[in-house]
């Protein structure tokens, strides 16, 4: 995998661990016989998006979307043609509450990752129609070391950790330059349970800019 960016130092050194190798062989197999997302070339595209120096958000969700079309590679994103799904609709509600603004955008969220957000779903593939099929195959291996990573770098960095899964990386996150906000999920089963009303998006640029970085244009 050639990543062409400087994620490729991570992933060359967990191809060499079996955990990876092994999901690498399970992968050739089911995306042989099952309909399996997202596309297999758009397995990492959160990390061949958005490098480590320029990732100065990340945004963890859970696994990909699992129904036709929908998954690409981002948290919570999808095709700009596909209908905005209930959770990234109660994510646009909470900007459009923050800033007072009507947003007029699709589900593609590929421009926030360009802006430096990393979305993430800690484990990045699974079997159509059966959500978290794949947690136990060893993605979270590879996406813990990579929130470490991020965890040790020197600039700031804002963590967004939305529901319980997402909030189990927060044992990683101990470097005292990064701002982590935790709520609970934008689901529509959980988000009037502190997601809505949580500021998160005010509140992570409030820091980059305090930190002498430019804000994410979430609209």
């Amino acid at each position: 995998m050639n990543f062409n960016n400087d994620w490729q130092e991570l992933f060359d050194t967990e191809i060499q661990k079996e955990y990876l190798n092994k999901i690498n062989y399970f992968l050739a197999r089911e995306y042989k016989t099952k309909k399996i997302y997202p596309p297999k070339e758009k397995i990492f595209n959160a990390f061949l998006t958005t490098s480590l120096k320029d990732t100065k958000v990340v945004i963890l969700g859970q696994d990909p979307y699992h129904q036709p079309g929908q998954a690409q590679g981002f948290a919570f994103s999808v095709a700009p043609n596909v209908k905005i799904p209930p959770s990234l609709v109660n994510i646009y509600k909470e900007i459009e509450d923050e800033y007072h603004v009507k947003l007029h955008r699709n589900g593609d969220l590929t421009d926030w990752a360009k802006q430096g957000v990393l979305l993430l779903n800690p484990i990045l593939t699974v079997e159509d129609s059966k959500p978290l099929s794949h947690q136990n195959i060893g993605w979270q291996n590879f996406t813990d070391a990579a929130i470490q990573r991020i965890n040790e770098k020197e600039d700031a960095v804002v963590f967004l950790l939305w529901g319980s899964k997402a909030g189990a990386v927060r044992r990683f996150l101990n470097n005292p330059s990064h701002l982590v906000l935790t709520s609970s999920h934008p689901s529509p089963l959980s988000a009037y349970r502190g997601f809505f009303g949580n500021g998160h998006f005010k509140k992570c640029n409030e820091f980059l800019i305090a930190h002498g970085k430019e804000p994410i244009h979430w609209f």
